[in-house]
């Protein structure tokens, strides 16, 4: 009994290192094609197996998904690895699939008035120290920001310029300036975002300081007046004949990077049955549109080109006729051409000439 006890033991313990062989080792027709940079295994080999399955192949399909898995696994395990933190990581290579993207890309940054000013010139910039040399504190300080070198905020007594008031507050003064002069900033910000944008951009009131103000500049800035609310102009009252503005526009909504993942599969499995599909979505409406569109200018060059044939034949003489100037014709009657009369010498260079010598004709004394 002990014999046989034995036995089974083993013959048991050779059965479970079998099947963990078994989970791991995976035997494929065709090898998977890796992108380990995506984390990506591509399986070319026919589904047969989910053919056979039925109506109902979640087992088959769990039981195909772990073995691609498990080989994705065993790549990883081949690359090189490192411990980070008492946690051991695997260097990823760089990726060789491009996938695209949810949302476009980035517009480059315009530049602004003085980058343009600094480009058309060759003006390079000269890049700074953050540290400079405090001679009040005696120590290296920042350039700007907190605890920066010469801060004139910290002082706790200002010379009273000569003219000016003695009893005016010199540190409500330095601070009033510090504001106009982050207003001034923030005034040209703007400004070189609508320039970048190609907008004009309103005054402080929304007019011109002009007095005679038009139906459209009077608009718009009751327009800016309405919506400088805290609700944007949602519950302002409007006029009883007061049509609803133009040009005011939605506001874009994106959907979140992370969290959602039940609206980011759908729009996946969405696009990726869009880009599967063998009968593209088309709009019939504005594919005609544009074939229509197209054909008209094709008549409208052809006419055009029609039109210029047309001149240049009404403006070019005829074979018989009298012209001065340009190339000489057949039949017409011409000094020097090759239609008059030719005197004695080489062909076609005939006619009376001062000065120099010519063949065929006469020669100045």
């Amino acid at each position: 009994m002990e014999g046989q006890s034995v036995e089974e033991l083993l013959a048991k313990a050779e059965q479970d290192e079998a099947e963990k062989l078994q989970r791991i080792t995976v035997h494929k027709e065709l090898e998977l094609e890796f992108d380990l940079g995506n984390l990506l295994a591509s399986d070319r080999n026919p589904p047969t197996v989910l053919r056979q399955a039925g109506p109902t192949p979640e087992a088959e399909l769990r039981a195909l998904a772990r073995d691609n898995t498990q080989l994705l696994i065993n790549q990883l395990w081949q690359l090189p690895t490192e411990r980070v933190e008492e946690a051991l990581v695997a260097r990823l290579p760089e990726a060789t699939t491009r996938l695209p993207r949810e949302k476009p890309l980035p517009r480059p940054r315009p530049l602004t008035r003085w980058q343009q000013f600094a480009r058309l010139k060759g003006i390079r910039p000269k890049k700074k120290t953050n540290l400079v040399w405090d001679e009040v504190s005696g120590q290296w300080r920042r350039r700007w920001g907190y605890k920066r070198a010469r801060d004139d905020t910290k002082e706790w007594l200002i010379e009273v310029p000569s003219g000016a008031d003695p009893l005016e507050d010199q540190f409500a003064k330095r601070i009033q300036a510090k504001k106009e002069r982050v207003a001034k900033n923030e005034l040209n910000r703007l400004r070189n975002l609508a320039r970048a944008h190609k907008m004009q951009l309103p005054s402080a009131a929304g007019m011109h300081p002009t007095g005679h103000q038009s139906k459209e500049e009077l608009g718009r800035a009751m327009q800016v007046a309405k919506i400088s609310t805290a609700s944007v102009g949602r519950f302002q009252e409007r006029l009883p004949k007061e049509k609803a503005p133009r040009g005011s526009g939605k506001k874009r909504k994106f959907q979140p990077l992370f969290g959602d993942f039940a609206a980011e599969k759908k729009n996946q499995l969405e696009l990726l049955r869009v880009m599967n599909s063998k009968k593209p979505q088309l709009d019939v409406t504005r594919a005609t549109n544009k074939q229509m569109r197209e054909e008209d200018q094709e008549e409208a060059a052809k006419r055009r080109k029609m039109s210029q044939k047309g001149k240049k034949k009404g403006n070019r003489p005829g074979p018989g006729g009298k012209r001065k100037g340009g190339p000489p014709s057949q039949k017409g009657k011409r000094k020097g051409s090759l239609g008059g009369k030719k005197p004695s010498g080489l062909p076609g260079l005939g006619g009376k000439r001062k000065g120099g010598q010519h063949q065929g004709g006469k020669r100045r004394k």
